[in-house]
């Protein structure tokens, strides 16, 4: 069947999910929410650098909503439950690569998204973090062992030339290296790592005692001029390793960990790799790295455009799982839910 999707918000995710929806035989774009006043009216596909598709994003809601499309491909980086609770009561399925996981850090708010998917007979699912797959990736991986130990993630990148100021701010960057509350900045930034954790826990069975959430950080011992128009003044936080764990009877069972940095100018300097690497401990120990890079006819002009080819990878799972979400159940389904997710119309055939 063709799947009528609504797509919310074009920015940088939500462009890449545009590019994959209007390309796949099995997706049909039906509308599309514009968060900004300047982007109503305008085509869809002109938003996102491809030809004009015949759709124009608005910031209508009852309008979308009344296209009565099967999904909506949210892709805010920060969820709004009011919103979530409102296309999800209008009996629409929701997939996002929001901080959405479990649904466990909106506290009250995730009670709220339950009972909208039970009025209105719908499901939502939450790729997670990025890339949306990671997890997943490390439970698959763990199916191969037949004794488990640890599981270890761990994201690296230096991102300097990642243009999100909105995104990173929140997670510590730019804030002075000695203030008092930069340990909790993190924790609220990042705590989509420990629906992570929880999630991975699930997988094997595990009943945690205790999530932790433990960071370190790195200062710019120069001012650093950032895309965006941001600047990380000397003495700022220009790297952050930020490790969420879950415990068993006081032994560490799962680690979530991301590390990033900016630039070469750190204090204390800080060896990046680049990628993904995730560790399986056990019998056999099983370590998997993930990295990417541009097809053979990429054609690539800008940062810019190398930017949006990883993106690509955050995307794509929250897409490829609407035809599992769409026949699942109400209710908050995550990958320990969901049957394996078949990427269909992505062949290049």
């Amino acid at each position: 069947m063709t799947y009528r999707v609504v797509q919310w918000t074009t920015g940088n995710v939500g462009t890449k999910s545009v590019h994959a929806i209007t390309t796949n035989p099995n997706l049909e774009l039906v509308g599309c929410y514009a968060w900004s006043k300047d982007k109503v009216g305008v085509d869809v596909g002109t938003l996102c650098g491809i030809a004009p598709v015949g759709v124009t994003a608005t910031d209508d809601v009852d309008a979308l909503l009344a296209l009565r499309p099967d999904c909506v491909v949210y892709n805010p980086m920060f969820a709004d439950v009011d919103e979530l609770v409102r296309i999800l009561a209008a009996g629409v399925n929701v997939v996002t690569t929001s901080e959405f996981i479990t649904g466990t850090g909106f506290g009250a708010g995730r009670d709220r998204i339950v009972e909208a998917c039970r009025r209105g007979d719908s499901t939502i699912f939450g790729s997670g973090i990025n890339p949306g797959f990671i997890q997943l990736f490390a439970v698959v991986t763990a199916g191969i062992s037949d004794r488990v130990d640890r599981i270890s993630i761990v994201e690296s990148f230096d991102t300097t030339i990642y243009n999100s100021p909105a995104t990173e701010i929140p997670m510590g960057f730019g804030y002075p290296i000695d203030h008092p509350d930069l340990a909790a900045i993190t924790e609220k930034g990042s705590r989509i790592f420990r629906e992570a954790v929880q999630l991975v826990a699930d997988a094997v069975g595990a009943r945690l005692d205790d999530i932790r959430c433990e960071p370190r950080y790195a200062q710019t011992t120069e001012d650093l001029a950032l895309p965006g128009d941001w600047t990380i003044k000397a003495g700022c936080v220009a790297g952050i390793d930020v490790r969420w764990t879950g415990h068993v009877g006081g032994r560490e069972i799962v680690e979530i960990r991301g590390v990033w940095t900016k630039g070469q100018t750190l204090d204390p300097v800080w060896s990046t790799d680049f990628g993904y690497t995730i560790t399986v401990e056990g019998r056999p120990t099983i370590r998997s790295t993930l990295s990417f890079e541009p097809p053979p006819d990429f054609a690539g002009e800008t940062l810019d455009d190398y930017i949006m080819l990883g993106l690509t990878i955050t995307a794509m799972p929250a897409i490829t799982a609407i035809p599992a979400v769409v026949a699942a159940p109400p209710g908050i389904a995550t990958y320990t839910d969901l049957p394996l997710l078949l990427p269909r119309g992505v062949l290049n055939a």
